[in-house]
């Protein structure tokens, strides 16, 4: 149980049978990093166990999110928190799954305080070819490498509040599922100039309806 909450359920049983480094090429793939805006001033003003308490509180609810669609969490670097669609089980709706993900992450935050707080969240998305695996024999996590995870945190660094910004790759296979508005050109650090979209909080007509009502109640 300790090894399924830490690892996805099939790397855990090559784990426990072979003792080599474990990692696969994927070619579609969607990553996903959420950021709290504003985190290092807030942060100054709290003290340690309350900051550690909210932040719990608020992955708690991503957690829970995460799991209904069947997605992966990565892991959590501070107050980020990064999930994939498409690994280590390829899914043809990698893309679509964890645009509704963030869609209902943002519903989420929207209509919860947390600790009192009212947070509001950065969102960016990628799609592309991953490297997925573990890596060395001590305090070993599932990661992803390559330029596809790179461009999903650039995204998110370089997105706006409460947005959810997304690369062409991820647009291209999202639009017909969502509204979706043009950004035109950024200067992206490490990746020049790039075209990015927002995906708006609604979806086009015969795609199921808005899951937001959803999401609140998981709260």
């Amino acid at each position: 149980m300790l090894l399924l909450n830490i690892l996805p359920k099939g790397i855990s049983d090559a784990l426990k049978v072979e003792h080599r480094t474990i990692a696969e090429e994927y070619p579609a793939v969607s990553i996903l990093f959420a950021d709290v805006v504003g985190f290092t001033p807030m942060a100054a003003k709290m003290a340690p166990m309350e900051l550690v308490d909210l932040l719990n509180r608020v992955f708690l609810c991503f957690d829970g999110l995460v799991e209904k669609y069947d997605l992966e969490k990565i892991k959590t670097i501070g107050d980020c928190y990064m999930v994939a669609s498409g690994v280590p089980r390829s899914r043809p709706d990698h893309a679509t799954a964890l645009v509704n993900l963030a869609l209902d992450m943002q519903a989420a935050v929207a209509g919860t305080r947390f600790g009192g707080r009212q947070l509001a969240f950065r969102i960016g998305i990628n799609s592309g070819p991953v490297v997925a695996g573990i890596i060395g024999r001590k305090k070993f996590i599932y990661d992803l490498w390559g330029e596809s995870v790179n461009l999903a945190s650039r995204m998110e660094s370089h997105g706006r509040t409460r947005c959810i910004q997304i690369t062409g790759n991820t647009y291209e296979l999202v639009k017909d599922a969502f509204h979706c508005e043009a950004m035109g050109i950024i200067e992206v650090k490490g990746a020049g100039q790039i075209e990015v979209w927002h995906v708006l909080d609604g979806k086009k007509p015969g795609n199921g309806g808005s899951l937001s009502a959803n999401a609140a109640r998981l709260n």
